[in-house]
């Protein structure tokens, strides 16, 4: 893709058992489909790879899915893995391209410095017919030292601000149905709609047989809803997931990414201090 946040299936075919290189299952499924990325992941994956699990690897404490650990959580987890200061990673998933971007926003959040996305994910390396391995890995536990980026994460009061201003965008990657308040939220207790003068991508416009679109096809999804490319954006979704691959597509196609809000709906949604809108967005470009 001549990207510097992918790699290809050929790339990582060549450097399988490096020991300074890191390969993570980052699969995750949504509570409706029953599926389980952690029983996936036992039957089947990439040679040398590693499970990260973002409902697990994540801060229990808020009641909100999967939110970002504290960096001491974090780096023990990690270490656990197998995964230390100074390696190279390469984060996949079972869809093709789904979670994988979430590991990936996380693991830049945390200080990793060389992370990225296999191309095509898991269906790619087995339609190509690739190796695949089944049950736990075992891994030597290496020294990890998190250091978070507070500047890519935001806040509930950041969202507020950009809501407020006219400076920074807020842009949400769930489908349209329900981002107008048609549909009802997946997660119980939600409120419908969407946080007043946010601007709507839903994720699957910016994907094409599972993956990325490329640079100018990018370019034209963010423009179509409205979205300015050249002001900062904060990115936000039902919890968290969907938004990374919004962040992952914006600094693609060469825009400014100012956040991305981890409480996303699942926070938002849930509190009765927060503003609701239904209906289409109002562009903040009219």
């Amino acid at each position: 893709m001549g990207s510097q946040n992918f790699v290809a299936t050929e790339w990582l075919g060549r450097h399988l058992g490096e020991p300074a290189l890191g390969i993570i299952d980052g699969s995750w499924h949504l509570p409706p489909t029953g599926r389980s990325g952690p029983a996936e992941f036992l039957a089947r994956h990439i040679p040398g790879a590693v499970f990260f699990d973002i409902d697990v690897i994540a801060d229990p404490s808020t009641g909100l899915p999967h939110m970002l650990p504290n960096p001491v959580v974090f780096s023990e987890a990690m270490s656990r893995l197998g995964l230390g200061d100074g390696m190279a990673m390469v984060v996949y998933d079972a869809h093709g391209l789904f979670a994988a971007a979430r590991v990936w926003w996380t693991l830049k959040a945390f200080g990793v410095a060389d992370v990225k996305i296999l191309e095509g994910g898991l269906p790619k390396w087995i339609k190509e017919g690739r190796p695949l391995e089944e049950g736990e890995p075992t891994r030597q536990s290496r020294a990890f030292t998190a250091r978070l980026d507070h500047g890519v994460v935001a806040s509930l009061d950041d969202v507020r601000r950009a809501l407020q201003g006219q400076s920074i965008q807020v842009v949400d990657a769930r489908p349209a149905d329900r981002f107008e308040g048609l549909a009802p939220e997946p997660r119980p207790g939600l409120k419908s709609g969407h946080m007043p003068g946010a601007l709507n991508l839903p994720f699957v416009e910016i994907l094409e047989a599972g993956k990325l679109k490329s640079g100018p096809a990018l370019a034209a999804a963010f423009a179509a809803r409205g979205v300015d490319l050249s002001k900062p954006m904060i990115m936000t979704c039902g919890s968290g997931v969907t938004a990374a691959m919004l962040a992952l597509a914006a600094e693609e196609a060469g825009g400014k990414v100012a956040g991305l809000y981890d409480g996303s709906w699942a926070e938002w949604g849930g509190r009765a201090d927060c503003p609701v809108a239904t209906g289409p967005a109002k562009s903040q470009q009219a």
